[in-house]
């Protein structure tokens, strides 16, 4: 036993010493180099050579040297003071700038070709040209096929000096010279600006304000500098609309994540979950624009218990269980510290999958444009069966959302501010605009702010400028009403259920728009007049869904005494974007989760017939975008006629609460009059009823001159 061992150690102990042979062989190898590269050493070999060649040829060369290179020389001298400026200055600029180096090249070949097509006359060069024999042979003969050499050799340099700037130059000379086809549509920025576009009539908005009338005007449109066209055939509508096309928004800029990230952040997930004892493995990456989603399949709680057979022990396994859901989620803390992430959102469990996702924020995010949401299947297949089809953005796995208005019925938002809630309003109305007429679709828009909405005055589909007194919003609320009593007497007179029965059989032009009340901002509607905003909305929500009309509500405070139970009861579809606190969350959405939003977009939506809010990323659309469409179709503009909600808006029979006579005010008054003192506890006793009602007809007493001058609490 002892020689079996030794062997192996004297084999261990001898590898080394080739090793050790063969590094100090390459170190030395190594060293010989850097020594022949450095900097001293390079330069000291380049002087020598430069003096040995000038002593030993010198003499030789200069003498048939003008004849040979003519004034080429210069072009050659520079050449070498190139060449020795690099050798001097070492390698690294010939690596960044090559294309300079050989681009500069070819334009030198190309300028000592010109000199060929020059002669000296006198002197030395008189038998040859100022190129010599060499600029000679470069440009080829002395006509107009070696004039075009030297120029493609002259064009050939340049390009690789300075290849972007002449592509550029090249890609706008051809978009300049690019004619546009007939039926599209061009705006130019310079030439034609909005206030010019509509008149002022239709830009302004006169509203009554306590210091008497004022003019609001929408703020000016910023347009992007750069041309706008379409190569797409118009869409006309069979009343004479054009829809305006889809080329009217803008591109989508896609944002690439770094795969090799992802992964790394994949395996730190696994490492943290299992140095808290949790087995888990991520089966499912799901790569979103503002989140990945990790999908997670819980491992397998293992007991082991020793057993010894024969002087042996060994560990056997007893039993395994799945590990619980609730071990994963109370590690979320745990997770972010060891992602360095702000905060992360667990999904226990994924919707229709085995998995609890884990949503970390990307290190970059991107946008979701509405173009790129209204291109997907998922849009195109709504809008097959609806018109008011909406995109809402897309999901942490990057699928697209969209959602039918008329299914909803009526929307929610919530949000704090800046978190994207009149982003979201924006890219919904201009998802609207984009494939309905003012035939199909129509707005009634307020704008308590004053500075959001009204960037859509001047479109047909208004039905009056947009909204900025509270006043008048009561009273638009107060017309919408009407509007959907009137339909209702319409489709009984008819015989129809709902707007779709109504405009089935209609031409074009003669059937009901779709109506959708769109608020910015409900708070303040609530602080002007709690009770009647409160009342009506809820009985639009109720009823109004056949009668084809559908409200849209935003708020950046979702307080209970703004989104009272009732609202919440009538408006189940709901979006939160980023809140301050879980108080806000439970308000908006019954549940938490609001609160660790990111902003800018990032929002949970909660659709009707699903249990859980799902997380998406909102459309962004520019103002630039904005104005276009307002552009397009305020040039487009018909006759239509604007509602006048101060003169048809009359507070409504349902909405004027007439409170009833008491049963028992005879009976009270009789007892007034047979005693000279009375009082709601000698009202309870002999009545026998509550004090609420008691302390009613007292006062009811007081104001007709029966009851005394005892005070309500008072006995007699």
């Amino acid at each position: 036993m002892p020689k079996a061992d030794s062997a192996p150690l004297r084999v261990r102990r001898g590898n080394p010493k080739p090793k050790r042979k063969a590094n100090s062989r390459r170190a030395e190898r190594k060293g010989f180099f850097n020594l022949i590269v450095s900097p001293v050493v390079r330069r000291l070999i380049l002087i020598i050579v430069i003096a040995c060649v000038l002593f030993l040829w010198g003499p030789v060369i200069w003498k048939n040297m003008l004849t040979l290179f003519g004034l080429g020389l210069a072009i050659i001298a520079a050449a070498l003071g190139v060449i020795i400026w690099i050798v001097w200055r070492g390698f690294p600029a010939l690596k960044r700038r090559w294309n300079c180096f050989v681009g500069g090249a070819i334009l030198a070949l190309g300028l000592w070709g010109v000199l060929s097509f020059f002669s000296a006359g006198e002197g030395i060069l008189s038998q040859a040209t100022l190129g010599g024999e060499i600029g000679q042979r470069i440009a080829g003969s002395s006509n107009i096929i070696g004039g075009l050499r030297v120029a493609g050799l002259i064009l050939l340099g340049i390009i690789f000096i300075a290849p972007r700037k002449i592509w550029h130059a090249v890609a706008k000379t051809a978009r300049s010279g690019r004619r546009l086809p007939a039926g599209s549509f061009q705006t130019r920025p310079e030439a034609v600006s909005l206030p010019e576009a509509i008149p002022a009539g239709e830009r302004s908005t006169v509203i009554e304000t306590p210091t008497g009338p004022s003019i609001v005007t929408p703020p000016p449109v910023s347009y992007e500098p750069k041309m706008w066209q379409s190569h797409r055939e118009p869409i006309l509508t069979s009343s004479g609309w054009q829809l305006p096309p889809i080329d009217i928004l803008d591109k989508p800029a896609e944002v690439k994540l770094d795969k090799e990230d992802i992964d790394q952040r994949a395996r730190l997930i696994e490492e943290a979950l299992a140095s808290y004892g949790v087995e888990a493995k991520i089966v499912q990456i799901n790569m979103g624009p503002t989140v990945t989603q990790f999908g997670v399949e819980p491992g397998w709680d293992r007991k082991y218990k020793e057993v010894r057979e024969k002087g042996q022990s060994r560990m056997e396994e007893v039993s395994k269980t799945r590990i619980r859901v609730d071990r994963i989620t109370s590690l979320a803390n745990d997770l972010a510290l060891a992602l360095a992430a702000p905060s992360i959102r667990i999904e226990a469990p994924v919707p229709g999958k085995s998995l609890v996702g884990i949503e970390v924020p990307n290190t970059v995010f991107g946008s979701v444009s509405v173009r790129s949401a209204i291109e997907t299947a998922a849009f195109q297949k709504v809008k097959v069966r609806s018109k008011l089809a909406i995109a809402l953005g897309k999901g942490a796995g990057g699928e697209a959302v969209a959602a039918d208005l008329t299914k909803m019925p009526h929307l929610l938002i919530a949000g704090a501010t800046g978190s994207g809630k009149t982003v979201c309003l924006n890219s919904v109305i201009c998802c609207l605009l984009v494939h309905n007429s003012p035939d199909d679709v129509q707005f009634i828009m307020v704008d308590p702010k004053r500075v959001e909405l009204v960037t859509f005055n001047g479109m047909p589909h208004l039905l009056a400028p947009v909204v900025v007194d509270s006043d008048k919003a009561i009273k638009a609320l107060r017309w919408l009403n009407q509007e959907m009593d009137n339909r209702y007497r319409e489709f009984a007179q008819v015989g129809v259920r709902n707007i779709d029965g109504y405009n089935k059989d209609r031409s074009p032009g003669d059937g009901l728009p779709y109506l959708v009340l769109i608020i910015d901002e409900l708070a303040d509607l609530m602080m002007a007049a709690c009770d009647e905003v409160e009342h009506t909305l809820c009985r639009l929500a109720q009823l109004a869904r056949a009668t084809g009309i559908h409200l849209i509500v935003a708020t950046q405070r979702p307080s209970v005494d703004v989104v009272t139970g009732l609202i919440k009861a009538n408006f189940p579809t709901r979006i939160s974007f980023a809140v301050t606190s879980q108080v806000d969350s439970r308000t908006i959405l019954d549940a938490v989760g609001a609160e660790k939003l990111l902003g800018r977009g990032d929002m949970l939506y909660m659709p009707t017939e699903a249990g859980k809010p799902k997380r998406l990323q909102g459309c962004f659309v520019s103002d630039a975008e904005i104005g276009r469409l307002v552009y397009f179709w305020g040039n487009q503009r018909q006759l239509t006629e604007s509602i006048n909600f101060d003169e048809l808006a009359e507070p409504s029979p349902s909405s004027q609460r007439v409170v009833s006579p008491d049963s028992l005010l005879e009976e009270a008054r009789r007892l007034a009059q047979e005693h000279k003192h009375i009082s709601t506890s000698f009202l309870q006793r002999r009545l026998r009823i509550g004090y609420p009602r008691a302390a009613r007809l007292m006062e009811t007493l007081r104001e007709e001159g029966l009851a005394g001058t005892t005070q309500p609490g008072e006995g007699s």
